[in-house]
């Protein structure tokens, strides 16, 4: 670490203290990571004529010189796709899967690699870049162990039992194109990639240029694992020039990012009659209730809204606390969250880590200088640490926020979360539910019965009791998802990978045609299918 990258040893403000991580003797640098070998090892087979680079958060220095795809090279890396992608297809689902454990294997075993170029390209502290590898690994050994049973054949019950065998299969969709966001670079990327692989699909993937270098380290251990190479291609670029085109080639859509881009992308997508799975974005409410642990609250609180520097769809920003329990809430939340160090080391140490662009930085100081502007009283943080990094914003708790303030309603996607008290639990679900997104939600009470009533009645794709969101998300066999402005379609589970299939049915009629047969008029057929349909009601034939 060179003396510009080290942090401060400590910054005292009115509002308390944010220690720093300090780094470890003899750390590793960008330039130990990032070599010119590393680079040329993961940009083979990059389709693209043009040039363009990544930086990293924590100085601003770049890291690497990458390819920069134009529309053609787009067309290009389809074209290479959809040439290697039948082949894949007739692979059986068995040893499709055994890509993935193989692969669940390896990223495991090189989680040291992965989490440096995380760190380095979305400026996290390394912690959350480990809950990547985590997430990756466990969705690798759920589809590999699963996904020969996701995709099996089914029989199903014919029009006219016996005489009707029915089967339904799933074939793979084609080409995905997927275009992921740099928030999660590993999960966001192949985390979601690995369900259309063992479909028999291949991709495109379109991740965003600032953390290419970790989708291509998971492409390059991908193809280790015994993925195709062409099966996988790569294009990077300008989002508006590259996106579209990714769009216009895919026969489905895979996109993670803002709602008003995933808006644009839906549209895309109607316009040539293909699907599309959508995780937008998310206004995420923490409720603690009248009996909840206050300690265990105010922990789970820290992880809820700063994981990743608040910089994930599905933490928390907007925190409703029971009036009984609300001053000793805060005491400890703001406790805690004043310890938390801040620290761009490429080790475990520090709490939060860095916001990844200028324009990250920008939305959490409009927000928080507006809302301290219109009355709202700052409990912690509201501190931009150019001592520690270019980018680095202590998380920061805002109470007291009230509407027309844009951190009330709009997503911050920051370190910065608002508190409101509440006293009528009816009226607070009513205040949860009043936003146009549905992603992620927490309810905090030791009574687990009420926790599920009051989950039932939140309209958001997952709930979590006593968590901020890490058990639904991690809870694979289950859907992953938004409602309402948060999104279409799910990850995780059976949908996640059904999504990447089109459902075929093939039906063989035996013995008879369905049609008047052995002389039979059509008066008479027709009153012996309307017999047959009655007796199969009776037997309660399905």
């Amino acid at each position: 670490m060179t003396d510009s990258q080290a942090p401060a040893a400590r910054h005292t403000g009115a509002l308390g203290t944010n220690p720093t991580a300090a780094a470890p003797a003899g750390a590793r640098t960008a330039a130990d990571v990032v070599t010119p070998e590393v680079v040329a090892q993961l940009t083979r087979g990059v389709v693209g004529s043009g040039r363009t680079a990544n930086h990293t958060p924590f100085t601003g220095e770049k890291l690497a010189d990458l390819p920069e795809s134009t529309p053609e090279d787009v067309a290009e890396a389809f074209a290479r796709a959809r040439a290697a992608q039948a082949l894949w297809a007739a692979t059986s689902p068995r040893a499709r899967a055994a890509v993935l454990l193989r692969f669940h294997d390896l990223v495991l075993e090189r989680q040291a690699e992965v989490l440096d170029l995380i760190q380095l390209e979305t400026g996290k502290a390394r912690l959350h870049a480990h809950e990547e590898v985590l997430a990756v690994a466990v969705a690798a050994r759920h589809y590999g162990r699963k996904a020969p049973s996701y995709l099996r054949p089914r029989r199903h019950t014919g029009v006219v039992p016996v005489l009707t065998k029915t089967t339904e299969l799933r074939q793979p969709r084609g080409v995905v194109g997927q275009i992921a966001p740099w928030n999660y670079p590993l999960e966001l990327s192949v985390g979601d990639a690995l369900p259309a692989f063992v479909s028999g699909n291949a991709v495109v993937m379109k991740p965003d240029t600032e953390t290419a270098l970790t989708a291509l380290w998971a492409r390059d251990l991908l193809v280790e694992a015994g993925l195709p190479a062409g099966v996988f291609q790569v294009v990077l670029g300008d989002g508006p020039v590259v996106g579209p085109e990714v769009v216009r080639h895919a026969d489905y859509v895979s996109f993670t990012g803002s709602t008003r881009t995933g808006r644009e992308v839906a549209q895309g997508a109607a316009a040539r009659l293909v699907g599309v799975s959508l995780e937008l974005g998310g206004k995420n409410a923490m409720l603690v209730l009248h009996d909840a642990d206050v300690d265990r609250a105010a922990a789970g609180a820290v992880r809820a809204c700063f994981s990743s520097a608040g910089q994930l769809c599905i933490s928390i920003e907007r925190l409703y606390v029971h009036e009984s329990v609300a001053d000793a809430f805060v005491e400890r939340f703001a406790a805690r969250t004043k310890a938390m160090r801040l620290g761009s080391a490429l080790a475990y140490g520090a709490d939060m880590g860095s916001l990844v662009g200028e324009r990250q930085l920008e939305t959490v100081k409009r927000h928080v200088d507006e809302a301290v502007a219109k009355g709202a009283t700052l409990v912690a943080g509201g501190v931009h640490r150019t001592d520690v990094g270019p980018l680095f914003y202590e998380p920061t708790i805002l109470d007291g926020v009230e509407a027309p303030m844009s951190v009330c309603t709009e997503e911050t996607f920051g370190p910065v979360v608002s508190l409101y008290r509440f006293t009528d639990e009816d009226a607070v679900i009513e205040q949860a539910n009043a936003t146009p997104y549905g992603l992620n939600s927490s309810v905090w009470t030791r009574d687990g019965r009420r926790g599920h009533a009051v989950a039932t009645r939140l309209r958001t794709g997952t709930v979590n009791i006593n968590e901020g969101y890490a058990p639904a998300y991690g809870s694979v066999q289950s859907p992953m998802g938004g409602m309402k402005d948060s999104g279409l379609s799910r990850r995780h589970g059976s949908e996640g990978i059904l999504k990447y299939t089109e459902a075929q049915t093939v039906a063989q009629q035996r013995l008879i045609p369905l049609a008047p047969s052995f002389g039979m008029d059509d008066e008479r057929y027709a009153a012996l299918m309307s017999t047959s349909l009655k007796v199969m009601k009776t037997l309660r034939l399905r």
